[in-house]
């Protein structure tokens, strides 16, 4: 499924194919055209936003529709509660930013992807604040556009950000009638719900590199200077200094979105702590995780989050 192709190489013919006569229905794209396309949009809109203010640059690449995490366990919904999210962080009052990225994939219909990789914003007095970011876009008429977003702090240590190879399906596929794609929303839905079951059972760590890929990244904490690469080191981070075989926290999907491939979509909730917790505190920390397989007929296992 993961090919090593020079995305380079495919960013030039997907140049090619946007400036030519669009390919005929019967011919679809290649999934290394789909990936480079993706890329490109995402690289301009951060070079883009460079030259604007943090809000407006970021809030250029959102979906109407667009999720992002928030405070206090909740999430700013819509471009119009996410641009008042990002305007009430000072650091992006008068700011500049600009990110790349250093992954991409997408489905197997071409409507659905995700990327992840560094930025930097620079605050007013010129400081610089360094992050990672994830990204779930969806193809719309104007172009790709960005359904699901988080960023988080990264430590100032350099970050090794050579650029991982894309994810990408073995051919492209039509899209599936909407009972299908229900079929696959509820088996995303019930993937999320058994690995957080199992992590009941046999442990966080343990669960983490069970149902992770072996190329899956998390964006670690704000003093880790890059993803954390791979299960079974993701298990490793995420199970430290925890109980074995038991996990102090469960959670569910709140809301999953899915391609009509069946192939990648992304789950959205909270994390619970299974114990009483704190007066006044959050009801739970919000996550979202990107999913990814082979086909309809795989296992769902997690591939960034």
């Amino acid at each position: 499924m993961l090919r090593t192709h020079s995305l380079f190489a495919a960013i030039a013919t997907a140049c090619c194919v946007a400036a030519c006569e669009a390919p005929p229905a019967s011919k679809p794209l290649a999934p290394e055209t789909v990936a480079a396309e993706l890329w490109a949009a995402d690289s301009t809109f951060g070079t883009m936003a460079a030259g604007t203010d943090v809000v407006s640059g970021l809030a250029a690449m959102f979906a109407a529709d667009v999720t992002v995490p928030a405070p206090g366990g909740t999430f700013a919904d819509g471009k119009a509660a996410v641009t008042e999210l990002l305007r009430s962080i000072p650091d992006n009052v008068g700011g500049r930013v600009a990110w790349a990225p250093i992954r991409v994939g997408v489905s197997a219909d071409g409507r659905h992807g995700f990327t992840f990789g560094y930025g930097t914003l620079t605050r007013v007095d010129s400081t610089r604040v360094r992050w990672k970011y994830l990204a779930y876009w969806v193809k719309e008429p104007a172009g790709w556009r960005v359904r699901v977003y988080r960023r988080g702090p990264r430590a100032d240590g350099q970050a090794p950000e050579t650029r991982m190879a894309p994810a990408l399906p073995a051919q492209m596929v039509p899209g599936a009638d909407s009972i299908a794609v229900e079929q696959f929303r509820s088996s995303l839905d019930q993937a999320e719900r058994a690995f957080s079951d199992e992590a009941q059972r046999i442990g966080l760590g343990p669960a983490f590199v069970k149902w992770g890929r072996t190329d899956a990244v998390n964006m670690g904490g704000p003093t880790a200077a890059a993803f954390v690469v791979g299960s079974e080191a993701i298990g490793a981070q995420v199970g430290q200094g925890g109980p074995p075989d038991q996990s102090p926290v469960s959670w569910a999907p709140d809301r999953v979105v899915v391609a009509t491939s069946g192939d990648l979509g992304v789950t959205i909730g909270l994390i619970r702590p299974n114990g009483p917790a704190p007066a006044g505190s959050p009801p739970g920390v919000s996550f979202f995780t990107v999913w990814y397989r082979g086909s309809p007929s795989e296992p769902w296992r997690y591939i960034a989050e």
